[in-house]
């Protein structure tokens, strides 16, 4: 780009020596360089284009005799010393050029090239301040505006608010509510954010949108909290309509919250919370109790530790009512979840000794399928072949409370 644009000005300032040449009078400068640019930077010292002073006051210097007569709109000063100005000595022709006709006192193309000389000088001086000023441009504002460019771009990648960071922010949130979120589920949101959810398949009817107009989440399942909503509702987000984060995407201003509607108040939520917690644990513990129950060490302590979701919990206690259970892990905590939040995903491997692993499998997978919302399968996967399969059991989020003080597992 720097050759490309040295180029252009010595180019530039060959043709403005061209219109010295022509002229042979000097009285203006019009090729400057930038503020901060030298001459020696671009290989070329500066260059001067030139036209002639009674050019761009109108008057073509020896093309007239001094006797001819001048028109009355011609220049005042020449009128007035034409008289007693002695004729100029005769000039030699330049080598590589024709000599200039002579005209003739009178002649009917003289008035036609007096204004065509008049109209020239003006129009030269024009053309060469305003391409000198392009050049001038086009030397200091490339550079700056890349250098500009890329700074953003930088900035944008590793500050936590950036324009960057909060589109990655926003699109991970999206992602991850259409893979983690009932289609049946009311979705609250800001209008940018559901429409990518839109777009990605969520249904419409699912989706409420807030504006400045309509910030109530009322009757909502889960709220994308963005910066746009946190504005919105300010402190009551946390403290009347959504008091737990189900999952969290970036940092800062960007940061974008899942959060868990809280149907009655913040306060209940919390208490319902804590109380899910213990029903966890306690069904957790009568699952270890149970003999067609088997479990790795790391699913034994988050049994005990109230881990699991209680959706998994009456499900694997009605599975180990009439065969065998092992349990690998419970896996899919979700990024930036509440402490208190449990894991929603189970593994569960074939028991040793299993005369068919396909058909347990398919048993399994069968009594799955049977149930019903809210203990019906969101996700129902299989891995690896015959004794070495793996079966991965999921549940939406976020989590039902209260779900064990209804129903205990058998």
């Amino acid at each position: 780009m720097i050759k490309e644009t040295a180029s252009a000005v010595h180019g530039f300032a060959n043709f403005l020596l061209t219109i010295n040449g022509l002229t042979e009078k000097s009285v203006l400068c019009v090729l400057s360089f930038p503020s901060g640019v030298s001459a020696s930077r671009w290989g070329c010292a500066p260059r001067c284009a030139t036209v002639r002073g009674d050019m761009l006051q109108g008057k073509a210097a020896g093309a007239v005799p001094s006797s001819a007569p001048v028109p009355d709109g011609g220049n005042a000063h020449a009128r007035a010393s034409a008289p007693a100005r002695a004729p100029a000595p005769a000039r030699a022709p330049a080598p590589a050029r024709a000599p200039a006709p002579i005209r003739r006192p009178g002649s009917d193309q003289r008035r036609p090239a007096r204004r065509r000389v008049r109209l020239a000088g003006p129009l030269a001086l024009t053309a060469i301040i305003a391409v000198a000023g392009l050049l001038a441009v086009l030397l200091t504002r490339p550079a700056a505006t890349a250098r500009g460019h890329g700074e953003t771009l930088a900035n944008r990648a590793v500050s936590p608010g950036g324009v960057g960071s909060s589109a990655v922010a926003r699109a991970a949130a999206a992602a991850w509510v259409r893979q983690q979120v009932s289609r049946s589920a009311v979705v609250s949101c800001d209008p940018a954010m559901c429409l990518a959810l839109q777009a990605g398949g969520f249904p419409r009817s699912s989706l409420l949108t807030l504006t400045p107009a309509a910030a109530d989440p009322l009757g909502s399942t889960v709220i994308i909290a963005t910066a746009a909503v946190r504005n919105q509702l300010g402190q009551r987000l946390a403290s009347v309509y959504a008091p737990v984060v189900i999952a969290s995407f970036g940092s800062g201003a960007a940061r974008v919250d899942i959060r868990a509607y809280a149907a009655d108040s913040a306060a209940a939520y919390r208490a319902a919370l804590a109380a899910d917690v213990a029903g966890r644990q306690a069904a957790g513990r009568r699952l270890l109790g149970n003999p067609n129950v088997a479990a790795s060490p790391a699913a034994r302590r988050d049994l005990a530790a109230g881990r699991a979701d209680s959706r998994l919990l009456i499900t694997l206690a009605a599975l180990a009512a009439g065969r065998d259970v092992r349990i690998v892990a419970f896996t899919g905590a979700d990024p930036g979840a509440d402490a208190l939040l449990p894991a929603r995903y189970a593994e569960l491997a074939v028991p040793p000794g299993t005369a068919s692993a396909g058909a347990y499998l398919r048993s399994v997978l069968a009594f799955l399928q049977a149930r019903r919302a809210p203990l019906l399968a969101a996700r129902t996967r299989v891995t690896g072949a015959g004794a070495a399969s793996v079966l991965r059991i999921g549940f939406w989020a976020p989590a039902p409370l209260g779900l064990l003080g209804k129903r205990a597992p058998a």
